[in-house]
């Protein structure tokens, strides 16, 4: 898969305000200079006027934006190509990886290896036709052709679209980082770095979901990401964005997706991981015990006779008063009915 043509994309989020966004020598501008690790990096120059509301329901479409570019962009390979988009599939696949990651300001992006392969997947020869620059060229477009309509909140329709900017690199050019070249193991461990990173590594949030939006009032976390997570919490109480469920997701700003996603023809399958995890750590078993490890037969199963499953945390100390309090409260009935009973 090596000549197959591909890119290295990062699609960003649009501006929702100025923000301190500039570490180094350059100064920011606000006029400072910023150290790679100020906490100020990120936040609002004025949080009064930054678009909090815009913020969070962009994270939450992200998702559905990323799905709208995938749909044009095989329907721009198929123009360029002078196909229809019935007869893409038979001649070229269109197979990709990404990963999704926060940016200190609190927005989602994404980075995406993009690959074009034969019509049956990696296995299969490209298209003559297929070449990087086309790629390229296809995935300009379809970036700029999603959009995602969005809900009217008290007068204001919100519409959801990609940040202008679009950085696609192709591999195996020398120009990932100070002329370093981009391969494709650059590549895996340039991704792999960014999905090790949650919201709580890179905005200073939570790594878990919130019961009640008073839990903040005891935690120390930045002011411009508590401020995002209190947006997610009102508007997750709105009617006509329950679909959305802000309030479980709050806690990582809005964004309900996948951190990773492939197609299927990609590469090897999740599956197939985990079972060779399961094979390695059999053997690696074998050995300490000190048998003769055998390998598995491929069509051997492996029945699972147990398996842990998350109870509960438990209650507070106020909501176990909370509860026996009302486990000595006599009940009232509300009608004879009630009472008869």
């Amino acid at each position: 898969m090596t000549t197959h043509p591909r890119v290295f994309a990062t699609f960003t989020a649009p501006s929702f305000g100025p923000v301190h966004n500039r570490p180094g020598p350059r100064p920011c501008r606000c006029g400072r200079r910023h150290a790679s690790d100020d906490p100020a990096l990120g936040a609002p120059l004025d949080p009064e006027r930054y678009d909090y509301e815009s913020a969070v329901l962009w994270n939450a479409h992200a998702g559905m934006l990323w799905r709208r570019f995938t749909i044009h962009l095989r329907r721009e390979i198929a123009r360029r190509a002078g196909l229809t988009q019935r007869e893409l599939p038979e001649r070229a696949r269109v197979s990709f990886a990404k990963v999704a990651e926060y940016q200190k300001r609190g927005a989602v992006h994404f980075h995406a290896v993009i690959r074009l392969d034969g019509p049956a997947g990696g296995e299969t020869r490209p298209p003559h036709w297929a070449s990087a620059e086309l790629l390229g060229d296809a995935i300009r477009a379809a970036a700029s052709r999603a959009v995602v309509p969005g809900p009217v909140l008290d007068g204001r329709t919100h519409t959801f679209t990609f940040g202008r900017q679009l950085d696609i690199r192709t591999i195996h050019d020398p120009d990932l980082d100070g002329g370093q070249a981009l391969t494709d193991r650059a590549v895996a461990a340039y991704i792999a770095k960014y999905a090790t990173k949650g919201a709580e590594t890179a905005t200073g949030t939570l790594d878990r979901r919130l019961r009640f939006v008073a839990e903040l009032a005891t935690l120390d976390l930045p002011q411009h990401a508590e401020r995002l997570i209190r947006t997610a919490w009102a508007l997750g109480a709105r009617k006509d964005l329950a679909h959305l469920r802000l309030r479980a997701w709050a806690h990582m700003l809005g964004f309900r997706g996948h951190f990773s996603t492939k197609t299927r023809r990609y590469s090897t399958t999740l599956g197939a991981l985990r079972t060779a995890r399961a094979e390695w750590r059999r053997l690696q078993a074998a050995i300490a015990r000190g048998d003769d490890p055998q390998p598995v037969d491929d069509e051997e199963t492996t029945l699972v006779l147990a398996h842990w499953t998350y109870a509960g945390t438990g209650l507070t100390a106020t909501e176990e008063w909370l509860a026996a309090s009302l486990a000595d409260t006599p009940t009232i009935p509300t009608s004879e009915g009630d009472a008869a009973r």
